[in-house]
């Protein structure tokens, strides 16, 4: 009887404890590429300057939608933004920042990946505030976020995060069934397995290339392109 008790004090005052933490909400939107270069190839890329903020903001919609207090992050590459509002498409930095009011999300500008790494690890009490919910709208390989893709360089890039760096993630910043997902390119065919090794949480990711000219009729968010797929 003396053990019965023992246990049931156990959940009443260890359980509750462990779910006892908030929860936080975080897309990350790299930069789009520029059209001094992308004009003169084939396939070019991001002819509209907001192909990683327009389904930013749908994802924003729908979790405010499922949650109106919900605890929200958003972290854009500003330097991208910065030098393609030189081809005169307007103020995109002010218009980002307003989005980010609209829907209450905090904003955090990067130019860097250590500070998407430094946020995800800490930005937040990690012990009390978990991370349910991480979002890459980015241009991706197999093995590689690219955050100013032919942005600062002709079809290379400066401000990558590499698969191999992923183990600089902390374990444990994560909420329990926490949603990872990259909607940038190729993600699933390499980099999904060593996240999941890395943090042990599952990012889904595409096996092949998605299409950002299809969100308009796909609820302004990416679709995959012919033959693609989504995978852990």
């Amino acid at each position: 009887m003396q053990r019965l008790t023992v246990i049931a004090l156990f959940f009443l005052v260890i359980a509750p404890v462990r779910a006892a933490y908030e929860k936080e909400y975080i897309v990350v939107s790299g930069g789009p590429s520029l059209m001094q270069w992308e004009k003169y190839k084939r396939a070019p890329h991001d002819r509209w300057w907001g192909n990683f903020i327009r389904p930013a903001v749908t994802r924003f919609q729908e979790i405010k939608a499922q949650d109106p207090n919900a605890r929200m992050t958003w972290l854009v590459h500003r330097p991208s933004y910065e030098r393609r509002l030189r081809q005169g498409e307007g103020p995109l930095t002010t218009w980002i920042a307003d989005n980010a009011r609209k829907y209450g999300a905090r904003l955090i500008w990067f130019s860097s990946p250590e500070t998407v790494i430094n946020y995800i690890n800490a930005g937040q009490p990690r012990d009390s505030v978990k991370i349910a919910n991480l979002e890459f709208f980015v241009h991706s390989n197999k093995a590689c976020f690219m955050f100013d893709y032919s942005n600062e360089i002709d079809s290379g890039s400066k401000s990558w995060l590499h698969e191999k760096e992923l183990k600089k993630i902390n374990r444990g910043v994560f909420a329990r069934k926490a949603l990872v997902r990259s909607w940038g390119c190729h993600t699933g065919e390499s980099m999904s397995k060593l996240w999941k090794r890395a943090t042990g949480v599952p990012m889904i990711g595409a096996v092949g290339k998605t299409d950002y000219s299809q969100m308009y009729r796909n609820n302004w968010l990416p679709a995959l392109s012919y033959g693609g797929r989504w995978t852990k």
